[in-house]
């Protein structure tokens, strides 16, 4: 296992993976990428802002991704019927629009919020800025956090 760690924090390989973990995290699978890009500085500091971009545009690819299956989603079923709630959730979402894809990077909450925003039909590409400024700041704060509380070299 250390070995694996080892090659995936490799700058030739270390990337690739972050980019990957970070599109699949950004579907609507629970799975988070924060300790992939936190993993791979940790060992590699110079990559710091690398890593922060390719977080970034495979997250915000993902969300993309998550876009387009809502938008397909609405294609395949009419209406959103539901209750009250999920009623205001929509009419929360048409009010605000594309903005609201900045929250894209809220757990558990922003996977499901770029789905609907394909499903509502909100603008696919101010979509997409939204979701790459949230992401980006998700990233930068959350690695810059950790990097601060969590100091000196990673033991194995």
């Amino acid at each position: 296992m250390h070995q694996l760690l080892e090659w995936l924090a490799l700058p030739q390989f270390g990337l690739s993976t972050v980019f990957v973990v970070s599109f699949v995290s950004a579907t609507l699978l629970p799975l988070g990428s924060e300790p992939a890009v936190f993993g791979l500085i940790k060992l590699n500091p110079d990559l710091f802002w690398p890593a922060i971009v390719v977080a970034t545009v495979g997250n915000t690819l993902g969300g993309g991704l998550s876009w387009w299956m809502g938008l397909g989603a609405h294609k395949a079923v009419d209406t959103a019927r539901g209750n009250a709630t999920e009623v205001r959730a929509l009419n929360w979402l048409k009010r605000f629009g594309a903005r609201a894809c900045l929250l894209s990077w809220l757990p558990m909450v922003g996977d499901p919020l770029c789905a609907v925003a394909g499903w509502l039909k909100l603008p696919f590409w101010p979509c997409l800025a939204y979701m790459a400024v949230g992401k980006f700041l998700r990233y930068l704060v959350m690695t810059s956090v950790l990097l601060y509380f969590l100091p000196g070299h990673l033991a194995m």
